[in-house]
């Protein structure tokens, strides 16, 4: 796996777990073409090849902020095509992310406004500090939200709330999130990562292709009708009756003892 990035920083801490830090600390680890080049291709990476990888978590670097969103000293002064040619490159790193085989969770451990908010949204789900703060600022900029924020929100929060949050522009509390379901854990700040980490190794320890299967199975049935979804599930279901991992886990439930999953 790659480790020669100059924002990003991947740092695999658990056999299974790697921790992935959005790392421009001194710019809010605000998104510059750079990120957005190094995020895809991480991504790009952990779609072929995820090395023993069964858990991805991403946070920012620093106690202030996930991510600004797009770098705007970065964009000032920028040609439209200069501005479409950096876009494209976040377009390809969305996909990577919602595409990428093993859960990714986001820790959000301070403000995620615009596309560090929309990168969130785009993780499986999120725990965030008490001290966070979340935001979709882009119609205060003159633009609106493009790395799928009009898309996640609304099936995090309802089609109403995200049409206010969308519309006003106006930051809300990590308390605020929670309530209405776009976080899925309030942690202390100090505690963030730990308990994230928690998390992570409970995931980490289920069957990988079991945890991949069902992520496939949830993502698309968010997309097509029940019945289509049902018969997607059915097929995900059973790529798993021949496998390893699906003899192991029964054998440990019968034998009373913890699985030895091996993805195969």
């Amino acid at each position: 796996m790659r480790s020669d990035f100059t924002t990003i920083t991947p740092e695999r801490v658990e056999e299974h777990i790697l921790v992935l830090y959005l790392d421009r600390p001194e710019r809010a680890n605000a998104m510059n073409t750079q990120m957005g080049i190094e995020l895809r291709a991480f991504f790009q990476d952990m779609y072929v090849d995820q090395d023993g990888v069964r858990v991805v978590i991403v946070t920012g670097r620093g106690a202030k902020a996930f991510s600004a969103g797009g770098d705007l000293k970065d964009r000032d002064g920028m040609t439209d095509q200069q501005w479409q040619h950096q876009h494209a490159i976040y377009e390809q790193m969305v996909r990577g992310l919602r595409d990428c085989p093993v859960p990714v969770i986001c820790a959000v451990n301070g403000a995620a406004y615009g596309g560090g908010c929309e990168f969130a949204l785009g993780c499986d789900f999120i725990y965030a500090s008490s001290t966070a703060r979340f935001a979709l600022t882009e119609v205060t900029l003159g633009i609106m939200p493009g790395a799928a924020g009009t898309i996640n929100l609304p099936h995090a929060v309802g089609e109403r709330r995200a049409r206010e949050i969308i519309y006003t522009g106006t930051p809300f509390t990590a308390a605020e999130a929670h309530t209405w379901g776009l976080v899925n854990k309030i942690c202390e700040p100090d505690e963030l990562l730990e308990d994230t980490l928690v998390t992570a190794r409970r995931i980490a320890g289920n069957g990988p292709i079991s945890i991949r299967q069902a992520k496939k199975s949830i993502t698309l049935a968010t997309q097509i009708d029940r019945n289509s979804a049902y018969m997607f599930e059915l097929e995900a279901y059973n790529r798993m009756v021949p496998t390893a991992d699906r003899l192991e886990g029964v054998r440990a439930f019968n034998e009373k003892r913890k699985p030895r999953f091996e993805g195969r």
